[in-house]
């Protein structure tokens, strides 16, 4: 029995060969295999209970193995204590390697050896992690710069721990060099094992060169950890054991925070928000969308980079069976670092705005494409032309989902096409839309604003409000209105303004505006604007419509004093721990 018929939403697609092509993108997932217009539908499948998702959150293979040694390292640790007799088993072991290296001192390797262990001297540590603060905070790695921090924190304080339980005593065989504390583990191997751990995954790109600097480390530490036997300071064991607690506590901590996947090193340009989209995670995404929204995708390329910080924008195109056309989608990829961005974001809109602003942070990544998604299709209903949403899908449970909608094919983005009346006149009515459907955007800045021949389309609705404070409605108002004046003139927006808002409208959205109401790009043109000519847009406008006194934005309420609080004594307690890490672990 064939299909029933199901209504097409419009098309997203781009011919190959420059005709105009708008075809609809067809029915997703209503039958295994169809062809709608060019494009190739396989159908919906169901992910089995069990089955793993697109690109499952593991370690990556290089600390798998290592955890293992780990666990096997921990394990006969463990029988120091656990097991009668073991403690003297390691110690015969211990002392019959230091006696054959013992016989193999002479004057000229020991003068190597004392050369090599400047390399394990505090003074080399202290300089080296200086070297890594500064070169973490150049690049703007922050995360990484905290990963490191908890990392060194973490093994100097449980490698301090453990050698005061342990009181193990140094090596039999004469010292030729300086020490201080107990043997095990060995303090000075710790400290510049997870330092050069840190320097790893905070300073080289994963693959080739990552990889060369830990064999490099590796052979760099191995030399340093025999020259401390073969000066007489430590015991075999208490090398191992702190070569492997601290390239441990540092895979733990950078896969937990600071994951390959989300916070790649990378030294060309982009924004931290950008995720890779190609290897295992475009594979995901193929995947993904074959599965669940029925669509087979076979290429993907990322766009509209310079616009987007919170998102990683793409165009994925889809297989087609007309070999005149190629079918596009536009998506946005949110990982888990979007929400976290997300919750400072309106975090911080709180501490600044007060009631105005007061937000429930999500608590997943699923929560924030849900919204958006929410938002996409309540600004369709309420008749706000933008583009047609299509769904999203799972590329990680919790962690990762892609958005897709519709590709505005010809479109261009305002700034890029010339400002005449049709259009500031359709950008208007976008916002007089928006009031009232009962609606906000709240991120109207030209990279938002699409221009399609005199249609205007409003894109991007992931900060947008239902029933959204008449200050925040204002402020939509003033900004497309920004944006209208920055390819035209300010009276003319203002003439044009008139047609569909009253003066008041017009006064309060000016009186609502001030610099941090204004989103950057936009404020980055007017910035270049004033320079240029000498014309602040904000005050032509204010002069145009009838005068009207500021309206505060500091709105104070006790849920704001007690956040504003808070977060000034967390800031400073953190600030007190750092500079206490710094000094204590040997940074400064």
């Amino acid at each position: 029995m064939p299909p029933p018929p199901v209504s097409a939403p419009p098309m997203v697609g781009k011919q190959r060969r420059g005709r105009a092509a708008h075809r609809p993108l067809g029915p997703i997932g209503v039958q295994r295999e169809l062809s709608f217009a060019g494009v190739h539908v396989t159908g919906r499948r169901r992910r089995p209970s069990g089955e793993r998702p697109p690109l499952p959150r593991d370690f990556r293979t290089t600390a798998k193995p290592l955890l293992l040694l780990t666990g096997v390292v921990c394990a006969g640790w463990l029988t120091l204590f656990l097991a009668p007799g073991a403690s003297d088993f390691w110690g015969r072991i211990d002392n019959r390697i230091l006696a054959t290296i013992d016989g193999w001192r002479n004057d000229v390797a020991t003068a190597v050896f004392r050369g090599v262990d400047v390399l394990t001297s505090q003074v080399t540590q202290r300089l080296v992690r200086i070297g890594l603060i500064l070169a973490l905070v150049f690049y703007r790695r922050w995360r990484h710069l905290l990963a490191a921090v908890v990392a060194i924190a973490v093994v100097q304080f449980v490698a301090a721990q453990m050698s005061t339980i342990i009181a193990r005593p140094r090596p039999l065989i004469e010292a030729l060099a300086s020490w201080r504390g107990y043997a095990h583990p060995s303090l000075p191997i710790a400290a510049m094992a997870v330092t050069v751990g840190a320097i790893g995954y905070g300073m080289f790109p994963t693959g080739r060169w990552r990889k060369g600097w830990f064999i490099a480390a590796g052979t760099v530490i191995g030399v340093a950890a025999f020259a401390r036997l073969y000066l007489g300071v430590d015991h075999p064991t208490d090398a191992l054991v702190a070569v492997v607690l601290a390239a441990a506590v540092t895979v733990v901590v950078h896969e937990l925070f600071v994951p390959r996947q989300v916070f790649s090193v990378t030294y060309g340009r982009g924004r931290s928000a950008h995720l890779d989209v190609g290897g295992a995670r475009g594979d995901a995404i193929v995947s993904a969308m074959r599965d669940q929204l029925g669509v087979e995708v076979v290429g993907i390329r990322p766009v509209g980079l310079a616009g987007s910080a919170g998102s990683t924008p793409m165009m994925l195109t889809c297989a087609g069976t007309d070999e005149d056309y190629e079918q596009l989608l536009f998506a946005k990829l949110y990982a888990a670092s979007h929400l976290r961005a997300d919750r400072w974001y309106k975090w911080g809109r709180l501490i600044l705005y007060g009631s105005l602003e007061d937000e429930v942070r999500f608590n997943s990544v699923r929560r924030l494409v849900e919204h958006e998604d929410y938002l996409m299709r309540a600004m369709r209903d309420a008749d706000v032309p933008g583009a047609e949403p299509y769904g999203f899908v799972e590329i990680t449970p919790e962690r990762e989902y892609l958005i897709v909608t519709e590709f505005l094919e010809g479109a261009a983005e305002i700034g890029d096409v010339e400002m005449d009346t049709e259009v500031i006149d359709a950008a208007l009515a976008v916002v007089r839309r928006l009031w009232d459907g009962g609606l906000a955007h709240r991120d109207i800045k030209p990279s938002n604003i699409m221009v399609r021949g005199s249609d205007v389309f409003l894109i991007d609705a992931s900060f947008g409000q239902v029933r959204p404070t008449p200050w925040r409605q204002s402020v939509d108002l003033a900004n497309m209105m920004l944006v209208l004046a920055l390819g035209s003139d300010p009276s003319v927006v203002y003439r044009r303004a008139l047609e569909r808002f009253s003066n008041e409208d017009v006064a309060e959205a000016f009186a609502a505006t001030q610099s941090v109401t204004i989103p950057s790009q936009t404020r980055e043109q007017l910035r270049l604007r004033t320079k240029e000519t000498g014309r602040d847009l904000v005050e032509e406008f204010r002069r145009l419509a009838p005068r009207r006194d500021r309206i505060a934005i500091q709105r104070w309420s006790p849920r704001r004093v007690g956040v504003t609080l808070v977060t000034l004594a967390a800031a400073i307690a953190l600030l007190m721990v750092i500079i206490d890490n710094l000094q204590g672990q040997g940074f400064l």
